[in-house]
């Protein structure tokens, strides 16, 4: 369990973090201007701040076996929903409509430094887990195939034998 929760707030990190460095400010200086776009792109930055403490709160209830901890990873749980509900409604519309294909190729390659190779091997199979055989298959096949190697013959198992799906 603890494997699993440890991913999930690397994951957590790693999307935010390259969301507060690259994607934000890229996007900040595409809609210069148009006062709405830039007050929605505040609301992601500060959703994320509201979203640390809620992390601390539940590592706290898990290292101390606190009593409240359901009702922390609930608190968490809510927040973190309706960030990405918000996200996904609001901001990603913008995203579309203002990044250009080479912009996208930015933030991947942001996303890739951030998460370097060790991160791939464990974020590439939290990705794929739980997804029909068919999407999995659409996912990987986006991957360079030496990832999809990678994936093949050693991360999916290693991933499965931590078991860091259950958490």
């Amino acid at each position: 369990m603890q494997d699993g929760w440890e991913n999930f707030k690397r994951q957590l990190h790693v999307h935010h973090t390259v969301e507060d460095a690259w994607l934000w400010p890229n996007l900040t200086r595409r809609v210069a201007g148009r006062p709405d776009d830039l007050a929605l792109l505040e609301a992601m930055e500060a959703e994320h701040a509201v979203l640390d403490p809620q992390l601390a709160a539940v590592d706290e209830a898990m290292r101390t076996n606190a009593a409240d901890l359901p009702e922390r990873v609930e608190t968490l749980r809510s927040v973190l929903e309706q960030h990405l509900t918000h996200e996904e409604e609001d901001a990603l519309p913008l995203i579309q409509e203002v990044l250009t294909p080479k912009d996208w190729k930015g933030f991947r390659g942001a996303m890739a430094r951030k998460q370097k190779l060790n991160g791939a091997s464990v974020w590439i199979p939290w990705i794929v887990d739980g997804m029909s055989p068919s999407d999995a298959q659409k996912f990987l096949a986006r991957m360079p195939p030496p990832l999809r190697l990678f994936y093949k013959l050693s991360w999916d198992a290693r991933y499965r034998n931590r078991n860091m799906f259950s958490f």
